[in-house]
């Protein structure tokens, strides 16, 4: 993840031509024609290069946990695994509103009021700023575009629109994916693994809630929890409670 400059001027001030909007329009229609589970990773690095951003990711929603689709690179992945793991954070919250969410300084004011576990631990990995965009249609929010920088501050509204345009994007790669089919024909393996690792996330959940006698959201709360104690993904932790090399019955 670039930290530094985060290049917050490159789209110019307001009074500028217009070109560079017009170069990151054309950057982004022009990955309309790639494959859908090619458009989330090349996305990511696009946006990277179009706007003050160091690093960005593609998350799914689902009824438990975030599922990390696509990152810029290893940072933006973590920032993605982070919010997933506490349960908190701005793409957590516009996943559940299906709206934008800007948290412009996790470093001081009002945003590290809001999440103050993610807010600690992004500044601690040189994150002070996400944008958060859903990716959806009408009020159906199926993930999110989360944007990361290194320095506070704003997006303008010429670079919120790239933003926005992206999303568009995303959410029409996206709902072309054939989810339905992959357990029954195999032929998209990066599919498969998303819907394998959403299951796995959601048989860990069940084999807690066994164990504990707990509800749903219990059982959820416990395995974030360890997750985070342990400094792992929800995802790590999951698959080691399913293979059963983990217990949460005291017997960890």
């Amino acid at each position: 993840m670039r930290s530094g400059d985060d290049r917050d001027g490159f789209f110019g001030d307001a009074s500028g031509s217009g070109d560079d909007h017009a170069r990151a329009e054309a950057a982004i229609a022009g990955l309309s024609g790639a494959r859908p589970e090619e458009i989330p990773g090349r996305m990511c690095a696009a946006l990277v290069e179009l706007l003050p951003v160091s690093g960005a990711s593609v998350s799914l929603r689902s009824d438990g946990v975030p599922v990390r689709i696509s990152a810029s690179d290893e940072a933006a992945s973590y920032l993605a695994e982070l919010q997933a793991t506490v349960g908190e954070g701005p793409g957590t919250l516009a996943g559940r509103l299906g709206a934008t969410v800007l948290a412009c300084d996790l470093t001081a004011g009002r945003d590290p009021q809001r999440w103050p576990v993610f807010a600690h631990q992004a500044t601690a990995a040189g994150v002070a700023a996400v944008y958060s965009l859903p990716l959806g249609i009408d009020a159906l929010c199926v993930g999110t575009l989360d944007l990361y920088r290194g320095t506070p501050g704003e997006l303008t509204e010429r670079q919120l629109r790239t933003a926005r345009r992206a999303a568009w994007l995303l959410t029409e790669a996206l709902v072309t994916l054939p989810w339905a089919e992959c357990g029954e024909r195999g032929d998209e393996p990066w599919l498969c693994e998303l819907v394998a690792d959403h299951d796995e996330i959601n048989q860990a959940v069940g084999m807690i809630m066994a164990q504990f006698g707990a509800d749903a959201a219990d059982a959820l709360a416990r395995l974030r929890g360890h997750a985070f104690v342990l400094g792992r993904t929800v995802l790590d932790v999951a698959r080691d409670v399913v293979a059963r090399r983990m217990r949460f019955d005291g017997d960890l």
